[in-house]
């Protein structure tokens, strides 16, 4: 599913808890002091939201490995898939939507997603793993090739966040989520709407957007992290930022997977 922090709102609600805003100038620019060591202690910094978003990701791998343990194979292609899972994604969900709107609350909720969101992320990769052996390696490796990717382009400045990049990124996420939507719905009514999730040119390629849409929502991360820590938003805004890249980093592992499998049939 879409990053439900990326967005305009999210940017404006998330800095406005406590500080001067999301497009605050930067300090250099105006030519204001630094802020003192002991307020430095208290703001949100870039290296703190890294280190937290670190801590996330060893919380969702210890996740994962559990999910993973819970997946037992009856037979060559046989699956028992554990019906509790999905309820785990209810409750990751329910988290997520949670700490995207009171961004106060992540220091203590973002660690509780990271755990259920694992335990579900281990569960659906043992069941590609079965069906495609060695695919959940492969997507774990371009998953974090493209992090690394993406950051060196965004701290080399060799990709410039503008407003206007920032909206049409939020506005191909949001399009990507209606589809979401639209399909789930559908489905419930019987429709059979899968040609975006079958093995042709067309589903590969809509896959193949879907990620790249996945992979730029990194960019808009790493531009909140800054304008926030710019702005000198307090210190529990790393939690925020370190959920928000969580999020959009499962849902670009997510993708890759799907996409894989789709070239693998």
């Amino acid at each position: 599913m879409a990053n439900p922090v990326l967005s305009e709102k999210g940017f404006e609600r998330a800095l406005d808890e406590g500080s001067p805003g999301w497009a605050a100038p930067d300090a250099v620019m105006t030519g204001q002091a630094p802020p003192t060591a002991a307020r430095a202690e208290r703001v949100m910094t870039a290296n703190g939201t890294f280190a937290r978003a670190f801590a996330l990701f060893l919380l969702v791998l210890a996740g994962g490995a559990f999910g993973w343990s819970q997946v037992e194979a009856s037979g060559p292609n046989q699956i028992d898939f554990p019906g509790w899972s999905w309820v785990v994604l209810i409750a990751a969900f329910a988290v997520a939507m949670v700490c995207a709107f009171v961004p106060k609350a992540t220091p203590f909720l973002a660690p509780v997603y990271a755990v259920l969101e694992g335990v579900f992320l281990g569960v659906i990769s043992k069941v590609f793993e079965t069906y495609w052996d060695g695919i959940v390696l492969q997507a774990v490796l371009a998953t974090v090739a493209v992090f690394f990717v993406t950051l060196i382009l965004y701290v080399t400045g060799a990709v410039k966040v503008s407003n206007k990049f920032i909206a049409v990124v939020v506005g191909a996420t949001f399009g990507i989520f209606v589809m979401y939507a639209i399909t789930w719905i559908a489905t419930l009514f019987g429709a059979d709407i899968t040609f975006w999730n079958d093995p042709t040119p067309l589903g590969i390629g809509i896959s193949v957007v879907i990620c790249a849409v996945a992979a730029l929502n990194l960019f808009l991360d790493y531009e909140f992290i800054r304008r926030a820590s710019v702005a000198g938003s307090p210190k529990f805004m790393e939690w925020y930022g370190a959920f928000g890249l969580m999020v959009t980093l499962v849902w670009l592992y997510l993708e890759i997977l799907r996409l894989l499998s789709l070239l693998r049939q």
